[in-house]
C-alpha cells in the first residue's frame, strides 16, 4: 500500500482532472460519537477550520454506506497535528463490506504527525477499486495517546466512465464457457 500525504496533495484537483469523482455525497454517513456541534456536517462541509470530534472510548468510527454497491479507488483524510495535537489520528482501519456484520479490514494506515490530505486507496487482491456496500473509517490510536479524534475533511472518490477496468484484469478466458464472455459486444 502506497499512501501519499502532504500539502500539495489535493483531492478536488484530482476531481477536477475527470479520473474521479466524489461519491461521499450519495452516501449515509454516521458516527460513533461526536460532541454536539462536531458532527458529520463539520466532516463534510469542505471546510478545513471545522472538524469532527469524537466523544468516548477508542475505537473511533465513521461509517459510510451507500444504496447500491459502489466502486471506491480512493480515500482522502484532512487531518492537521499542528493544530489538533493529541486529537490526530495516528493509527487508521479501513473496513469494507455489504453491513456491519460482514466488514473486512481492508488496510491499516499509521500516521506520523499528518499535517494536510491523506490518500489512502482502496484496491482488492488484483489491485482494482474495492466494490462494496459499506466503508468503516475506525480510529485505532490518537498521537500522544490522546483519547478523542478530531477529523476536519473526507472526501471518498470512484473511477469515472472512462476510466474502467478491462476484462483482462480477471485474467485468461480459457474454457468454452468463459470465452464466450472474453469481449462486450
Amino acid at each position: 500500500m502506497s499512501v501519499k500525504t502532504g500539502a500539495n496533495l489535493c483531492p478536488t484537483s484530482e476531481e477536477r482532472s475527470g479520473n474521479v469523482r466524489e461519491v461521499g455525497s450519495q452516501a449515509v454517513w454516521s458516527l460513533s460519537s461526536c460532541k454536539p456541534g462536531f458532527g458529520v456536517e463539520q466532516l463534510r462541509d469542505n471546510s478545513m477550520e471545522t472538524y469532527w470530534q469524537s466523544d468516548g472510548q477508542l475505537p473511533h468510527l465513521v461509517n459510510i454506506q451507500f444504496p447500491r454497491k459502489t466502486t471506491v479507488s480512493q480515500i482522502f483524510i484532512y487531518s492537521d497535528y499542528k493544530l489538533d495535537e493529541s486529537y490526530t489520528p495516528s493509527r487508521i482501519s479501513i473496513r469494507c463490506g455489504t453491513h456491519f456484520n460482514d466488514l473486512q479490514e481492508v488496510e491499516v494506515v499509521d500516521l506520523c504527525e499528518p499535517s494536510g490530505w491523506v490518500c489512502i486507496p482502496i484496491k482488492e487482491v488484483r489491485d482494482i477499486p474495492m466494490r462494496t456496500f459499506m466503508i468503516q473509517i475506525a480510529v485505532i490510536s490518537n498521537h500522544q495517546n490522546g483519547r478523542d479524534t478530531h477529523m476536519r475533511q473526507i472526501r471518498v472518490h470512484s473511477p469515472t466512465e472512462g476510466t474502467t477496468y478491462p476484462l483482462e484484469q480477471y485474467g485468461p478466458f480459457s474454457t468454452i464457457e468463459f470465452q464466450q464472455f472474453r469481449t462486450i459486444r
